[in-house]
């Protein structure tokens, strides 16, 4: 009992199961209420009953469940949630719980208790000694259980409540936004230096000492001619796919709009509906509107020469 760490003045909470003897829980509580002194408080529940009692939150410093040598109980996930909740802030729970080494269905292993107390709301989970469970401990739990097994044993188990309340919460600071490094300080400058590039009131008070150059006199006659809009073209200029002139993304030579008037052109001219009219007025028919003229290459553009014009 000494080394669980009990106060004086604490608030301590046991927790008994069948088949705990009477005179051995009366005695288990007289040596707790010894340890607390007058100033504590001791108060002894029943485990199935745990879940229906009135006890408010956050009131014991000390939940003892089913160290009684002879009890040989299974603590239920409601009963673990509960024990936390009448825990202080920072209370601890001391239990003790019959495990098996291998998997079983009505007795848990070491880790799935280990979890069950870390799910309850538990933390610092510590398994603190295993020893052999006693012949009247181990007819109990194969009658309340059904176990056969032989590889019981009795394990006992602290843990303690986190350092706030249930349900609790704060505000946190959160900073997404990215983190900008500090600009690199600029390199100090050499006086002299800035001295020379420094023109002062005085350098210009007379503007006759002042030289100055005509920006017009840095242009010779070459700069002033318009340049042929061939010789502003690359090499490579309007050659696509296939040899055929394409234009560059963002042209500034007259390309694109050299190959945009012809587009127009070709839009503009008449188009054949029955495909012979370049045979001539033989193969056209009435409405044909190249009737009249002379036969044509296809896609030739038709220009008549002066001396085939007759005056009417």
């Amino acid at each position: 009992m000494a080394d669980l760490g009990i106060k004086t003045g604490d608030k301590v909470l046991l927790v008994w199961a069948q088949p705990s003897s009477p005179a051995a829980l009366k005695q288990f509580a007289e040596d707790v209420g010894a340890m607390v002194g007058a100033d504590g408080k001791v108060l002894v529940e029943n485990m199935e009953r745990l879940s229906l009692s009135s006890h408010s939150a956050s009131t014991f410093d000390w939940v003892l469940s089913c160290l009684l040598a002879d009890s040989s109980s299974i603590h239920s996930s409601e009963t673990l949630v509960e024990a936390a909740r009448v825990l202080k802030p920072g209370g601890k729970i001391v239990l003790e719980e019959p495990v098996t080494g291998a998997e079983a269905q009505s007795v848990r292993t070491v880790e799935k208790l280990t979890s069950a107390l870390k799910l309850s709301g538990f933390m610092s989970v510590t398994e603190v000694s295993k020893a052999e469970l006693s012949p009247d401990a181990l007819s109990s739990l194969r009658t309340a259980t059904g176990y056969q097994g032989n590889t019981l044993s009795r394990v006992r188990i602290s843990a303690s409540k986190p350092n706030f309340e249930v349900g609790s919460s704060t505000q946190l600071k959160l900073s997404f936004g990215k983190k900008t490094s500090k600009p690199a300080e600029k390199p100090a400058l050499d006086p002299n230096t800035v001295k020379m590039w420094t023109l002062s009131a005085n350098d210009i008070a007379d503007d006759d000492a002042v030289d100055l150059l005509d920006s017009d006199a840095l242009l010779d006659e070459d700069d002033l001619k318009k340049p042929d809009p061939s010789s502003l073209r690359a090499p490579s200029c309007g050659e696509g796919a296939g040899k055929k002139k394409k234009a560059c993304k963002n042209c500034t030579c007259g390309l694109a709009e050299e190959l945009e008037s012809e587009g127009k052109q070709k839009t503009n001219m008449p188009k054949s509906a029955c495909g012979s009219c370049y045979l001539g007025d033989a193969f056209r028919c009435a409405s044909c509107p190249y009737l009249g003229m002379p036969a044509f290459k296809p896609g030739e553009k038709i220009v008549l020469d002066n001396n085939t014009l007759t005056d009417a």
